[in-house]
């Protein structure tokens, strides 16, 4: 047995108005948190849109926001948060929305594929009632019948011997297993918005492969839309229709995926990109590296949160906060040096990305090993 089709109520989700505005829209989000310092602005005015269908990545160093997000996007951000700003998803307002309702959406309509799946999986049950959960809390599944659903899923996500191992355990599993059961857990609703903060950080390189393929074949076949979280440029290549650069808890990069690999428009962009590894250099080259430190969230100036680090700073990028500024249609900096930044030379061109890796056309040498 399937889990049923959510109906679409009169004049909802299903019209044909309503199909085409955005599924989830981010107008100023700002995140603050408790810390020993005091409160913190972790996320500094977030904008960005996503349609039914789409994919979009959000990539950056560690602390930049990412994770957040996402947390912020499933109503779990920590004990204390202060949220403002617009988070709407398919029309309704998330940012105050009550515990309850956030019970009710979370896991059916937006549900999230973890970093970790051993932490994502409870020890102590077995996985079939873990994949059973969400369609008898939100399906109304009898146990049996959610139990049939458990199967088809793992059959879906392609779990070895899946009937075998429905009664196992998570430590039981080897780590590209549970990272399919997790996903298998993620699905089980037929999501609209599915979230995957870093899903293969844990896998080899083998089984990272299998598992951004997959998830791009079940995105495909169910129409979801994609929030893709990682700080791999190669993964961001093959799997994102567009990209956002996070830095200091704001967007700095925004554009298609390629435009972005092509023109990195913003230093911190082309950062990443020259400390990325690269396959045919000389023995003992060192990787190039972003000079300084990422500030702490208590310590983020008042203008640009790169300046320090940037080599093409001027005095107004430290004065106040740069807004995003037009790079090429559709593709915008937060920089106010674009016109100094030097012209990249023309990538070597390449093939577009199929679902089981490759590098999207324009993307640079090496990218795919980032």
């Amino acid at each position: 047995m399937t889990a049923p089709h959510r109906p679409a109520p009169p004049g909802g989700p299903g019209t044909p108005d309503d199909r085409a505005a955005p599924l989830l829209v981010l107008r100023d989000l700002r995140v603050r948190l408790r810390t020993e310092r005091g409160m913190v602005e972790a996320l500094r005015g977030l904008d960005f849109t996503l349609g039914r269908g789409e994919t979009l990545g959000l990539i950056g160093e560690s602390g930049c926001g990412k994770s957040l997000t996402a947390l912020a996007l499933m109503g779990l951000l920590p004990e204390g948060a202060q949220t403002s700003g617009s988070m709407r998803f398919d029309g309704r307002e998330l940012v105050g929305l009550p515990e309850r309702d956030w019970c009710a959406l979370r896991g059916d309509r937006i549900a999230m594929v973890f970093q970790e799946p051993m932490t994502a999986l409870n020890p102590l049950h077995p996985i079939g009632r873990q994949i059973a959960e969400p369609l008898r809390l939100h399906r109304g599944l009898s146990a049996s019948a959610a139990r049939a659903e458990a199967l088809r899923l793992l059959e879906r996500v392609r779990l070895p011997q899946a009937a075998r191992r429905l009664d196992a355990y998570p430590h039981q599993l080897s780590g590209g297993q549970r990272q399919r059961v997790v996903i298998a857990i993620a699905l089980a609703c037929r999501p609209e918005l599915l979230v995957a903060d870093e899903p293969t950080t844990a896998l080899d390189v083998t089984l990272q492969r299998e598992v951004l393929a997959l998830l791009a074949e079940l995105v495909a076949e169910d129409g979801m839309a994609l929030l893709l979280i990682s700080h791999d440029l190669g993964v961001m290549a093959q799997q994102v229709q567009r990209l956002l650069v996070m830095y200091g808890g704001q967007v700095v990069e925004d554009g298609p995926t390629a435009a972005v690999f092509r023109q990195r428009r913003h230093p911190y962009t082309r950062g990443l990109f020259a400390a990325r590894p690269r396959l045919g250099l000389p023995r003992g080259t060192r990787l190039a590296t972003i000079a300084g430190r990422v500030p702490e969230l208590a310590d983020l100036p008042a203008g640009c949160a790169f300046a320090d680090r940037c080599p093409w700073a001027a005095d107004a990028c430290r004065a106040a906060m740069p807004a995003l500024q037009p790079a090429a249609a559709g593709h915008a900096a937060r920089c106010l040096r674009l016109d100094a930044l030097p012209e990249l030379p023309p990538p070597p061109q390449r093939a577009p990305a199929d679902a089981a890796g490759g590098p999207v056309d324009g993307a640079p040498d090496g990218a795919a090993h980032g």
